[in-house]
């Protein structure tokens, strides 16, 4: 069963920074990022189960080719994603969004 992935305002915003700061590096890489994220999560969507519980119950999908990770839920019949966050960022800060 696929399941929809709904984005928290605050993953939105984490996924745009992000794009835009690689737009800015090289034309068509913002676009590529975000390529990236959708497939990512068309993955989380089909198989949610399959990425590692990392905190409670928020589960980690690293990105492959962007030093990238998604944070997310599985609630009853949707994917919540709670960040989007580069890999050297401090653990803690994904950990203080409700």
């Amino acid at each position: 069963m696929k399941r929809t992935v709904f984005f928290r305002a605050e993953a939105e915003a984490d996924i745009e920074e992000a794009a835009s700061w690689y737009e800015k590096q090289c034309a068509g890489l913002g676009n590529q990022f975000l390529n990236e994220i959708l497939d990512m999560c068309g993955r989380i969507a089909v198989n949610p189960g399959s990425f590692p519980v990392i905190h409670r119950e928020t589960r980690r999908a690293v990105i492959r080719r962007f030093p990238f990770a998604i944070y997310y839920r599985i609630a009853q019949e949707t994917i919540i994603v709670i960040a989007v966050m580069h890999g050297s960022r401090h653990p803690q800060k994904w950990q203080q969004r409700p």
